[in-house]
């Protein structure tokens, strides 16, 4: 492929430390699926509010990612942004906001993440009008879905089509919706549709079983793995730490140890983009290495961590994966 100019000023001026750490990682992902290798991503932290779709979702689309591991939090806030991003308030000076100013967002029906402000009405409302009745729907007819897959229902249904205040082309969600890429949630309703889904069952308006579960994502994942890891095997590109990245990488040691089965291939690549500092036993921040004391990753197996800025690093890998 021929590199555009933001892949040539890496190359060129990314040459050492974290710099060089970046350019190892993405010519390294790059080798894994020329050589015939897939590629799980991983979203922590707020990735979708970072509006990281402007580049992941055309990775989506060129088939450069296989299957994706994220919180339920990215899950909704890349649709969030998709049919609310007018709505949004930026806050630049973030760090210096009072108790009482952060007070005053709630009162107008705003909630933060860093430098940038949800708008409750426009952004959770709108999609709840629209996801509880499917969730209702799948119920009284006796269906089960997971998380992911209400919100693909959602999407290309087309309902929320008039609410488009972005380009659609850099909503991830809706190229990965349209490609039917499969997704696991796990600790989905740590999320605000997680919340809103649990008060239905509370009020009784809805069963906890209409959704499927996390225990349910860890089985259906392990079957996909196995199908999927044959030749140059699955990479693993994880982008912040938590549940979103160690949950879809322990499938691995689960089948080796717990079931046994011991022609599991270890995962074929694995880079870390965190700011995390390796410490005080830390999971974002534990290095590559420790990950080899656990069954997940080989001795051999090609491993890169970036300690930067995910919301800095992550569009540069994307940006020179895809030639730009």
């Amino acid at each position: 492929m021929n590199k555009g100019p933001i892949s040539q000023f890496i190359q060129h001026h990314y040459r050492h430390f974290n710099a060089a750490a970046l350019v190892d990682a993405a010519k390294g992902y790059e080798a894994h699926l020329l050589e015939g290798g897939k590629m799980l991503v991983s979203l922590a932290g707020a990735m979708s509010t970072a509006e990281l779709g402007i580049s992941f979702a055309e990775m989506i689309r060129q088939g450069k990612v296989d299957i994706i591991s994220c919180t339920g939090a990215n899950l909704e806030e890349d649709i969030m942004n998709l049919v609310a991003h007018t709505h949004y308030k930026r806050v630049p000076h973030y760090r210096d906001l009072s108790p009482q100013e952060e007070w005053d967002l709630l009162q107008d029906g705003f909630n933060r993440v860093t430098d940038t402000c949800i708008p409750e009405e426009e952004a959770f409302r709108r999609i709840q009008e629209h996801i509880h009745k499917i969730w209702k729907d799948a119920e009284d007819k006796g269906e089960r879905y997971f998380p992911h897959e209400y919100m693909y229902k959602l999407l290309l249904s087309g309902v929320m089509k008039e609410h488009y205040e972005i380009d659609p082309k850099n909503s991830w969600m809706l190229a990965a919706a349209e490609k039917n890429i499969p997704i696991v949630v796990p600790g989905w309703e740590d999320s605000t549709m997680g919340n809103i889904f649990a008060s239905y069952c509370i009020k009784g308006e809805l069963k906890p079983s209409t959704m499927k579960s996390g225990i349910e994502y860890m089985i259906w994942l392990a079957d996909w793995y196995r199908n999927n890891s044959g030749g140059k095997g699955v990479g693993f590109f994880q982008i912040g730490g938590g549940i979103a990245g160690d949950f879809p990488i322990c499938v691995v040691p689960m089948m080796y140890q717990d079931l046994e089965w011991h022609d599991v291939p270890f995962w074929g690549y694995f880079c870390q983009i965190s700011d995390s500092t390796t410490s005080y036993g830390s999971y974002s921040g534990a290095v590559p290495n420790e990950k080899i004391t656990w069954g997940k990753l080989d001795i051999n197996t090609p491993k890169f961590i970036v300690e930067s800025d995910a919301t800095i690093v992550a569009p540069l890998i994307f940006s020179y994966l895809l030639g730009w």
